[in-house]
C-alpha cells in the first residue's frame, strides 16, 4: 500500500470542499480522479502532495514515499535549453560520469598502488553507473522530449521562451524522468497532440511506480486506468475499472440506489400505516402489535436519499435552413509564414451530413486552416468553394469572439438583440448560468465558462455547417457527452478540430488527417483510422501488396470469428438467465412476505444489485464482441 486516505475532510471557511474521501492507493496502480471543476480533484492532489493541510480524517502514506506532482500550471524560470533542464534530473550520474572521465585521464599517468586504487575506484564507480542505467540517460531524455512534440531543433530553445503549453510539457517530461513513487498529474494532456497523448498512455502503461491522473481525456483513461475514483458532491466513489465500466456502473448504481431509496420508503409508509390502524382498534391485543412493529421501525437503517446530481449543460443544434449536398470544396491550398511553409497541397471535399474530425501533429496549421475556411486570414494559394445555402458557424478554441467587458447575458443580448432578457436567461440557465451568474464578466470566467457561453450562442445561431476549434477543451466529461450527443443528432454538417480521440471516436464519420505535404482521408471513426494505420504499417513492413495482406488477415481471422460467434451464443444464454432471475426478483419484491421481512428484503435487494451489475457487465462483453461481426 502506498496511501490510505479515509474520511478526508476539507474547508475553505464555511465551505466545505470535501467531506468524506475514502480510498486505498496500492503499488503501481494507475488510478483516475474524475468530477466536474471545482469537484475538488486538485484540492485532493494539493493535500496528497502536503502543500494543503486537511481538516479531518486520516491520510496515510508509506515510508519514504516519493511523490512528483504536476500541476495544471507549471511553474518553471530558467535561461537552460530544454535538453539542459530536463538532463538536470541525472545531475548525479553526469557528476559520476565526470568522475569516471578524469579517472580515465588520470590512470594513464598512474603506476604501482595508485593505480590500483584508481582502478578500485573506477571498477566501482561504473558498476554503479551501470546499474543506474547511466549509459542511458541522454537517450531517455531525448525519448521524452521525442515523445512529448518537440523537434530535434527545440532541444537548446531558452525555456524562458517557450508558451505555457509547452512549459507544461518540460515539466512533465522532467517529472517523468524523475522516476517517483507516485505520480500525481493534474490534466497532463491538455497541452499534447493526439501523437503526445499516445505515447504518454503507453509511457505510463509501463511506469514502474503508481500513477494518480486527473483528465478529462476519456480514451486515455479507458486505456490506461483500472480504477477510478469520483468525486461527487464533496465525497469519494470507488469504482474499480477503467472509465467505460466507471459511466456505465455510476448510472446503474444511482438507480438501483434510488429504487431502494423509493422502495424502503413506501415499505415505512406502509408499515406506520398498518401501526395506525392497529392502534385505532383501541384492544390491548392490537396496540401491543403496533408497538412492537414501531420498536422494529425505529431499528431499521434508513437509507439516504441519494444526493442530486450536478446541474449539466442541456445543448440543442439545428439549422435554420438546410445546405445544398455540396457543402466545402477546397482544393490545393497553401500558406505561409514571413517566408517560412506551414502547409501545401490541402486537398477535400465535404457532403451534407459529414462529420468530420481534422487531426494532425500541434504546429502543422489545423486552426489556420479552419480560419481561412472561415474568411478570416487569407491564403497563399488554392481555392475554397462553399456550397449553396451553406450558412457556416465557428466555434474557435480562444473564444476571441466574446467581448471580455461584457457580461455574459449583454453578450448574448447584443448577439441576439430580438430576444428579450426574459428568453435570454432561459437559454443560459440550459448552459448552467443562473441567477446572478448571467451579470458575471466575461474576462472573469473560466475555461469551461467561455467554452459555455460560446457553445450558447453557437446553438443560437442556427448554423447548418459547423467548423469547430477544440470544442471540448476546458470542458468536464458531463458537458463533453451531451455535445457528443447534440453533435451526433446534429442533422447538419460538421468540421471539426480536436485532440480528444473519445470525442472523435463518438462523433467522426470521416478523418482528415493533416501534414505539411497534404492530408491524408480515412472513413470511418478513430478507431477505424487507427486500424487502418496499423494495416498500411504492417503492410509496407512486411513487403506484401495490401490486397494480399487483407487476405491473409482473412483466412487467419476465419478461426476466431468462429470463436467470437460461440462467445456471443454463450453470453446471449447467461444475458436471458440473468434478466429472467432479475424479473423474478422484482415479483418477489412486490409480495407481502418479503415485504414484511426486512432482512430478507434487504438480502434480496443486494442480491438484485449484484445481479444487476453482472447484466451489465455481460451487456458490455456482448457489445464489445458484437462490433465485430
Amino acid at each position: 500500500m502506498l496511501l490510505n486516505c479515509k474520511n478526508l475532510q476539507k474547508s475553505f471557511g464555511i465551505e466545505a470542499v470535501l467531506t468524506d474521501v475514502t480510498f486505498i492507493l496500492e503499488e503501481r496502480e494507475k488510478v483516475a480522479v474524475v468530477g466536474v471543476n471545482g469537484a475538488g480533484k486538485t484540492t485532493l492532489f494539493r493535500i496528497i502532495n502536503d502543500e494543503m493541510p486537511y481538516d479531518g480524517g486520516t491520510l496515510a502514506k508509506s515510508k519514504q514515499l516519493r511523490i512528483g506532482y504536476l500541476p495544471q500550471t507549471a511553474e518553471l524560470d530558467s535561461s537552460n535549453g530544454i535538453f539542459q533542464e530536463l538532463v538536470m534530473v541525472f545531475e548525479g550520474l553526469m557528476a559520476m560520469e565526470s568522475a569516471m572521465r578524469r579517472l580515465e585521464v588520470e590512470m594513464s599517468s598512474l603506476g604501482g598502488r595508485e593505480l590500483e586504487l584508481a582502478l578500485d575506484e573506477y571498477a566501482r564507480l561504473t558498476h554503479e553507473f551501470e546499474l543506474l542505467r547511466g549509459y542511458e540517460y541522454r537517450s531517455r531524455v531525448k525519448g521524452v522530449i521525442k515523445g512529448l512534440g518537440f523537434a530535434e531543433d527545440d532541444c537548446s530553445q531558452p525555456i524562458e521562451q517557450l508558451s505555457g503549453g509547452q512549459k507544461t510539457r518540460v515539466a512533465l517530461g522532467k517529472l517523468l524522468l524523475q522516476e517517483p513513487d507516485l505520480l500525481l498529474l493534474d490534466e497532463p494532456t491538455n497541452h499534447l497532440d493526439i501523437d503526445a497523448v499516445s505515447w504518454l498512455e503507453e509511457y505510463l502503461k509501463g511506469y514502474s511506480g503508481a500513477v494518480l491522473i486527473s483528465s478529462h481525456d476519456r480514451y486515455f483513461l479507458d486505456n490506461l486506468v483500472s480504477k477510478v475514483i469520483e468525486i461527487e458532491n464533496k465525497k469519494a466513489k470507488v469504482f474499480n475499472g477503467n472509465y467505460s465500466f466507471y459511466a456505465k456502473h455510476k448510472i446503474l448504481d444511482r438507480e438501483v440506489e434510488l429504487k431502494r431509496y423509493l422502495d424502503q420508503q413506501k415499505e415505512i409508509k406502509r408499515q406506520e400505516e398498518v401501526i395506525s390502524r392497529l392502534k385505532s382498534f383501541n384492544r390491548e391485543k392490537s396496540i401491543k402489535q403496533a408497538e412492537s412493529k414501531e420498536k422494529r421501525l425505529e431499528k431499521l437503517v434508513k437509507l439516504d436519499r441519494p444526493e442530486s446530481l450536478p446541474d449539466k449543460m442541456r445543448i440543442i443544434l439545428t439549422p435554420k435552413i438546410e445546405s445544398g449536398n455540396d457543402v466545402l470544396d477546397v482544393s490545393g491550398l497553401k500558406k505561409s509564414f514571413d517566408g517560412q511553409p506551414l502547409f501545401s497541397n490541402i486537398s477535400f471535399s465535404i457532403k451534407k451530413g459529414d462529420k468530420v474530425a481534422l487531426i494532425g501533429p500541434n504546429g502543422i496549421g489545423k486552426t489556420t486552416l479552419l480560419r481561412i475556411i472561415m474568411n478570416e486570414i487569407p491564403s497563399d494559394g488554392g481555392y475554397i468553394n462553399r456550397g449553396v445555402n451553406v450558412k457556416p458557424g465557428y466555434y474557435d478554441q480562444e473564444h476571441e469572439s466574446l467581448s471580455g467587458g461584457r457580461s455574459i447575458l449583454d453578450e448574448m443580448g447584443i448577439a441576439f438583440p430580438h430576444l428579450g432578457a426574459g428568453a435570454i436567461r432561459n437559454i443560459l440557465a440550459a448552459f448552467v448560468f443562473t441567477g446572478d451568474d448571467v451579470f458575471k464578466s466575461i474576462s472573469a470566467l473560466s475555461g469551461g465558462e467561455k467554452g459555455r457561453v460560446a457553445l450558447a450562442k453557437l446553438m443560437l445561431g442556427g448554423a447548418n455547417f459547423l467548423v469547430l476549434d477544440e470544442p471540448t477543451n476546458h470542458l468536464d466529461m458531463a458537458s463533453k457527452e451531451i455535445l457528443e450527443e447534440a453533435l451526433r443528432d446534429y442533422p447538419g454538417t460538421i468540421l471539426y478540430i480536436s485532440h480528444d480521440r473519445y470525442f472523435i471516436n463518438n462523433t467522426a464519420t470521416k478523418i482528415l488527417e493533416m501534414g505539411k505535404d497534404g492530408l491524408e482521408q480515412y472513413l470511418g471513426d478513430y478507431d477505424f483510422y487507427l486500424e487502418k494505420k496499423r494495416q498500411i504499417k504492417t503492410d509496407l513492413e512486411e513487403g506484401a501488396p495490401p490486397g494480399k495482406q487483407e487476405w491473409k488477415k482473412k483466412k487467419e481471422s476465419a478461426g476466431s470469428d468462429r470463436k467470437r460467434q460461440n462467445r456471443i451464443d454463450k453470453l446471449e444464454r447467461s444475458i436471458q438467465d440473468f434478466e429472467e432471475a432479475i424479473a423474478e426478483i422484482d415479483r418477489l419484491l412486490m409480495t407481502d412476505e418479503v415485504a414484511r421481512d426486512h432482512e430478507l428484503l434487504s438480502r434480496m435487494f443486494d442480491e438484485k444489485t449484484e445481479k444487476e451489475a453482472c447484466l451489465m457487465d455481460l451487456y458490455a462483453q456482448w457489445d464489445e464482441l458484437s462490433k465485430g461481426e
